[in-house]
């Protein structure tokens, strides 16, 4: 059996970040890889791989399987170019055993959210 760090979206997974992307009109549809660390207080860290869906300058929406509630900060860094924002959860959607996440960026705009 062979392994594979590649994650496959199903169209389940796709319509929990849809559903929550449609109460941010202005949020594009983006596919960017992304780190996403947890900041909660007491020193534990949790961290995963996922993929930004929607996003825009001030906001990203991504699904995830982290322990995040609305309030929380994390840290997205992008995978491809080291850059990194710090964000705190403004709304949670989940649908059908899956999560999506949506994050407002908290050092204002960020535009390689949107970028290729």
């Amino acid at each position: 059996m062979k392994r594979s760090n590649e994650v496959t979206l199903t169209a389940t997974e796709q319509g929990c970040a849809e559903r929550l992307a449609r109460f941010f009109p202005r949020a594009l549809a983006v596919r960017v890889p992304v780190q996403v660390t947890s900041l909660r207080a007491g020193g534990t860290r949790l961290r995963e791989a996922t993929v930004v869906e929607f996003g825009g300058s001030e906001h990203a929406i991504f699904l995830s399987s982290l322990p995040l509630e609305f309030d929380d900060r994390v840290q997205i860094e992008r995978d491809r170019n080291d850059s990194a924002a710090e964000a705190t959860v403004i709304a949670v959607q989940y649908h059908e055993g899956r999560k999506a996440v949506a994050v407002r960026f908290l050092q204002g705009p960020c535009a390689w959210v949107t970028q290729p």
